[in-house]
């Protein structure tokens, strides 16, 4: 007759208990102090608890962080990539993905109208979770009032942003749509460098002159890299 499955022993020990308690333990440790003291694997391997919750995923984890070169390489793996990778289901692939994409959306939701920009690092740190896990060069306009509170902010254009067309003319009917009186534009610098670039220069004057006479104001431009922000106004480029 064949063997009953069930929880498999060896010398007594029973291997569900042990992977139970170990995530257990590792859940109650992020539960109380974040991921601080958490290595690279160890937070990988907290996700997959959830996607594979009958497997051991300790090797899984390393393998991947190995296979595709760290933790920030793993998340950002598309779908097809990860599902190709032994041991990743859909299910597990599909998590893997959503981890940065639900992150850059807590940040956009974080910044919501409403926000006063009324200094140069308030306007920073409302920008830099708009471009949070963005692997393409995108720039962005935030729409203003008099008193610079908020009133929305849009995408003007996703490429490379030394070449990227900046649609005036949309910039001037969102701005009116919204009733704005001036605009702070921002851009991200993939290659990590937030100094701005010749023809970032030359394009912001171009807009500033071109909304001058329609009453509205370029309050600034934005460069961001990462964490990192320049302030093409503070830098006396406006």
């Amino acid at each position: 007759m064949p063997r009953k499955q069930g929880r498999r022993k060896t010398r007594g020990v029973d291997f569900m208990n042990v992977h139970e308690g170990h995530r257990d333990r590792v859940k109650r440790q992020f539960a109380e102090h974040g991921l601080d003291g958490f290595a690279d694997h160890e937070v990988l391997e907290l996700l997959l608890f959830y996607a594979l919750p009958r497997v051991d995923v300790n090797e899984l984890a390393h393998n991947l962080i190995n296979h595709f070169g760290g933790l920030d390489a793993v998340l950002d793996a598309p779908v097809e990539a990860l599902i190709k990778f032994p041991g990743v289901g859909w299910n597990t692939a599909v998590l893997l993905h959503l981890v940065p994409q639900a992150g850059r959306r807590y940040g956009i939701v974080k910044a919501r109208a409403g926000t006063i920009l009324n200094t140069t690092e308030k306007a920073g740190a409302y920008l830099i979770p708009l471009f949070t896990f963005e692997r393409d060069e995108v720039a962005v306009a935030v729409f203003l009032d008099a008193k610079l509170k908020v009133l929305g902010h849009r995408q003007l254009s996703r490429g490379d942003a030394t070449a990227t067309d900046i649609n005036i003319r949309k910039i001037v009917e969102w701005a009116f749509s919204l009733n704005a009186s001036g605009v702070i534009l921002a851009h991200n610098h993939i290659s990590g460098i937030s100094v701005p670039s010749k023809d970032d220069e030359s394009s912001t004057r171009l807009i500033k002159k071109a909304l001058v006479p329609l009453g509205l104001r370029l309050y600034d431009h934005i460069v961001v890299a990462g964490d990192d922000f320049v302030s093409m106004s503070d830098s006396g480029m406006l």
